[in-house]
């Protein structure tokens, strides 16, 4: 993936998100129901973000951003403790 690509997704996740958060002011989901997506959203950002990262890292040391692979979200999600 390339890095416009993953910003396309990031972009995507948020409007998702800011969708997900009218359609429950407007009573269309449940509570729980946004909760849940929410949380697999915040993963798929935080994955797309590592990404990103990973690539420019490596651009920056003069290596290839095309080895950059997405990291398994237990590892992602484990940064933040």
């Amino acid at each position: 993936m390339r890095d416009d690509e993953i910003l396309t997704k990031i972009s995507a996740l948020v409007d998702e998100e800011h969708e997900l958060r009218g359609r429950l002011g407007k009573g269309e989901v449940t509570t729980d129901e946004e909760h849940e997506r929410i949380k697999q959203l915040e993963t798929a950002l935080d994955q797309c973000w590592d990404l990103l990262r990973q690539r420019r890292a490596r651009r920056s040391a003069g290596e290839d951003p095309d080895y950059a692979a997405p990291r398994p979200v237990d590892e992602v999600e484990g940064y933040r403790q």
